[in-house]
């Protein structure tokens, strides 16, 4: 069962298990300066609102109704990046942007697969902020109206037909689940009895035609997409659940929703100014998948839309388990 609770979608699982329960956010962000250079972790600027589709249907295109779904607005050439938001139990996540996966560049298809592995897997993957491009590299999902040729879905398939982001959410077996509870409980438990080790915790701190918007890649980022370790039969693929999430533009979304829109995001060299810090975020305990040669080749946003975009010097927190070893 897939709820909106707070701007978050909440997938639940009680069918498989009373634990199976994830979530999945959308933020406002930074959009990098787009100057091939790889950039480190933007910060989060704050939830997107999200609507239902068919609280608003009388006044969307009807194609949004059909598909069904939510949908936030976002403003041209602003960034955005996934949060993902698992306490214990696992799960197989798939993302497409204009059905174009976002790991792998291959067409939308519902089932997992591992040669190449197409899904992320939570917890371990706690966000996702674009196209991953190369291994540790994703190129920052960046807003574009459809039409435009700029996105993913126009360069690799020559139309833009659906636009937005899709999800697909698998459980772990529940048998799985409980083998690895045990697992760690057994673990646990050699840790009191023998009291030699340190127990280490890492938590992961959360009506027109052309309103239809998609994602472009942007500029370059460092981020890794973490190699599947539990095996693709771990995962329940009899228990998906799937959302479409449409995206309008921010500057229809009063006369769709009656509501405010979200003001312009502030620039990078504004972030900056005020002396904020970016984000490293680094597990040494994971590998990372190779990027996709389909993703690699697509153009930024700065060579069919945006130029000069300026460049960004900035202070770094690092977040992750791990501190990133220097090249």
């Amino acid at each position: 069962m897939t709820t909106l609770e707070h701007d978050r979608l909440v997938f639940r699982f009680p069918e498989v298990h009373e634990d199976a329960c994830c979530a999945i956010d959308f933020q406002r962000t930074l959009r990098l300066p787009d100057d091939d250079r790889e950039h480190l972790l933007p910060p989060g600027l704050g939830s997107f609102p999200l609507r239902h589709v068919d609280d608003f249907s009388h006044r969307l295109p009807p194609n949004w109704h059909d598909r069904g779904g939510v949908f936030f607005p976002i403003h041209r050439a602003e960034a955005m990046w996934v949060n993902f938001s698992a306490d214990d139990y696992p799960f197989a996540v798939k993302v497409a942007a204009g059905k174009v996966n976002a790991v792998t560049g291959e067409p939308w298809a519902p089932q997992l697969n591992r040669d190449p592995q197409d899904y992320a897997v939570l917890p371990r993957q706690p966000w996702l902020d674009g196209f991953c491009v190369e291994k540790g590299v994703i190129r920052q999902f960046v807003a574009a109206q459809l039409g435009e040729g700029a996105t993913a879905e126009e360069q690799i398939t020559g139309n833009g037909e659906h636009g937005g982001l899709q999800f697909i959410v698998y459980p772990m077996k529940a048998d799985r689940y409980e083998e690895i509870r045990r697992q760690r409980q057994q673990m646990m438990e050699d840790r009191v009895m023998y009291s030699a080790r340190r127990s280490v915790m890492h938590g992961i701190p959360d009506l027109v035609e052309d309103m239809d918007m998609g994602m472009a890649p942007g500029g370059r980022m460092r981020q890794e997409i973490y190699e599947d370790e539990h095996g693709l039969d771990t995962w329940d693929q009899r228990h998906g659940q799937r959302c479409f999430v449409a995206m309008a533009d921010a500057l229809l979304w009063e006369a769709i929703t009656d509501e405010q829109p979200p003001t312009e995001p502030p620039t990078a060299e504004d972030y900056n100014l005020a002396g904020l810090p970016w984000f490293d975020y680094y597990d040494d305990k994971a590998a990372a998948l190779e990027g996709a040669e389909k993703l690699a080749h697509l153009k930024s946003i700065r060579d069919t839309l945006l130029k000069g975009i300026p460049r960004a010097e900035a202070r770094v927190r690092h977040v992750g388990p791990s501190r990133r070893p220097r090249p």
